[in-house]
């Protein structure tokens, strides 16, 4: 059979997705040229950490790792008993690992690993191209991610590593009180904004911005924030510059950052912006999702409507919703 067809033979429903144990490799004697294996040494050994009961980690070495390390050996004692022309044993070679046992691997690993040691070999390369690898890293609503991230104001995408959801909000999208008054406000371009345009206010009484949105969240927890900057800088002779002299007012009292869902979640928290110069992320609050065919209604807002003063200086970007796996990457 073809190497294509070792990898289909194996039915990636028989292992659960949320379950993703860390198989770590470590190759003995290693040549980058050759890519061979000293037989006096342990050709690979597998690893396996993870959360799981003592019963599933028996489960997972009996059903993945245990026929890996008999494919690996039996490889090993066929390449030792060929010869080549001088009579000299052939070492095994990490090529004869068969195709559908490195796809069984790589379905554990994280993409970056994956990526990685695609390069290794042929082998490696063609398992890392079998789709039930990469389709079990995604959500199980990846197609209507996929639809929603084709808007212009809205970009989507996974955490490389734990395959985590992210969103970012352009300002296009949010409803800033007077935005259509250059009085008050204006649209500066900017390399320092994924959207290259963000909202400048200069000066204002009231000031209110809103947001929603209606997505399919995957399972899990759900931060959101604000990314703001106090001042509006730009690049003078290749340095970045930031002028200051529109900011005043916010030392006064503080921004009410809140969120709302459509299932009756809410939070509200109230922070002093005091960073000059600095995109900040301001957290607004956290949800929780647990249906991901559930559409949910994400309301989000931050207010400033003291009227005893006014306020300015302030840029705005846009809003983060992103897994809490990954927010401190964000």
């Amino acid at each position: 059979d073809s190497p294509n067809t070792c990898c289909k033979s194996l039915d990636p429903k028989e292992f659960p997705k949320k379950e993703t144990p860390k198989i770590s490799i470590l190759a003995s004697q290693f040549s980058s040229k050759s890519h061979e294996f000293d037989s006096n040494f342990c050709s690979l050994h597998f690893s396996l950490s993870s959360p799981f009961s003592e019963d599933r980690q028996v489960q997972v070495q009996t059903q993945v790792l245990r026929p890996i390390q008999v494919c690996v050996n039996m490889g090993g004692s066929f390449s030792s008993c060929v010869c080549d022309g001088d009579a000299t044993p052939l070492r095994p070679r990490l090529g004869d690992l068969p195709e559908s046992c490195v796809a069984l691997m790589l379905m554990y690993l994280d993409p970056p690993d994956i990526c990685n040691l695609a390069r290794l070999n042929r082998a490696f390369r063609d398992a890392s191209l079998a789709d039930f690898i990469w389709e079990s890293k995604l959500p199980l609503n990846y197609k209507f991610i996929v639809e929603k991230a084709l808007k212009d104001a809205c970009e989507i995408w996974l955490d490389k590593r734990t395959g985590g959801l992210c969103l970012a909000i352009s300002s296009k999208a949010l409803r800033i009180t007077g935005i259509d008054d250059r009085r008050y406000w204006s649209r500066i371009s900017t390399e320092e904004s994924r959207f290259h345009t963000v909202a400048y206010l200069q000066q204002i009484w009231w000031l209110e911005v809103e947001g929603e949105v209606d997505f399919q969240f995957p399972p899990g927890t759900y931060s959101v924030f604000f990314r703001l900057q106090l001042g509006r800088s730009s690049k003078r002779l290749g340095r970045r510059v930031c002028k200051t002299d529109h900011i005043h007012g916010w030392d006064i009292k503080p921004v009410k950052f809140q969120l709302t869902t459509s299932d009756g979640q809410h939070a509200v928290s109230k922070t002093h912006l005091d960073n000059h110069g600095q995109w900040v992320l301001y957290h607004a609050g956290n949800f929780v999702s647990k249906n991901p065919n559930d559409l949910m209604k994400v309301k989000f807002s931050l207010a400033q409507i003291d009227c005893t003063h006014t306020k300015g200086g302030l840029c705005v970007d846009s809003v983060f919703i992103c897994n809490s796996d990954v927010k401190q990457e964000v």
